[in-house]
């Protein structure tokens, strides 16, 4: 019979196992995958710690990876099963099923947000969570990418997004919405910062 130790690192494969991961997708495809490395715990946290857990509707998160923001929401409070988890590599996308089997994964482009979710998501959504490299990306599709999540957010609820660049990934000059961004997050690789626009 296994050990209650053992059994939780059969349950949750080693963080290394992750990396690995992450440099293969990003050594693959480094314009999609975007960062070398899984966000750092302090950027999880800080990313999740925008969503208020006791708020209603589903939290959208783009781009989760291997996992390591949705596991911050679910440790912040958030139910799992409110998690509908956007992710275009096939590989995560299982990994996720197997870690957070009650939450809904939808394999697909992020980038063509509103018509993905259209069958998915049938209230508005009480935050949308963004690891995208959405500087690798033209400022069209990043607009038409915040106007679609806009499109499914409740009134005045965040869109999350963090960046290494010095300058906000959504231009702060949109009339249509507000951005406050967090202090430098040292501890992660490339420090890291993270923006937080809302509907007006």
């Amino acid at each position: 019979m296994s050990s209650p130790s053992f059994a939780r690192v059969a349950k949750k494969p080693l963080r290394l196992d992750d990396e690995v991961a992450f440099i293969r997708s990003w050594m693959e495809k480094p314009l999609r995958t975007g960062a070398v490395m899984p966000s750092s715990k302090a950027l999880a946290r800080t990313m999740a710690g925008y969503v208020d857990p006791q708020s209603t509707g589903p939290v959208i998160e783009l781009g989760p990876g291997t996992g390591p923001v949705t596991e911050a929401l679910v440790q912040h409070g958030v139910d799992p099963k409110r998690l509908v988890l956007v992710e275009f590599n096939p590989d995560f996308c299982r990994l996720l099923r197997a870690r957070y089997p009650e939450a809904t994964i939808v394999q697909g482009d992020a980038y063509r947000l509103r018509r993905l979710l259209e069958a998915t998501v049938r209230e508005p959504a009480a935050a949308v969570v963004s690891g995208l490299p959405l500087m690798t990306k033209p400022l069209r599709t990043r607009l038409r990418l915040i106007a679609d999540a806009m499109s499914l957010l409740q009134q005045s609820a965040p869109f999350i997004q963090f960046t290494y660049a010095m300058m906000p990934p959504i231009p702060k000059a949109l009339s249509s919405i507000t951005a406050e961004p967090s202090n430098l997050i040292w501890l992660n690789l490339p420090p890291a910062r993270v923006w937080v626009y809302r509907g007006q």
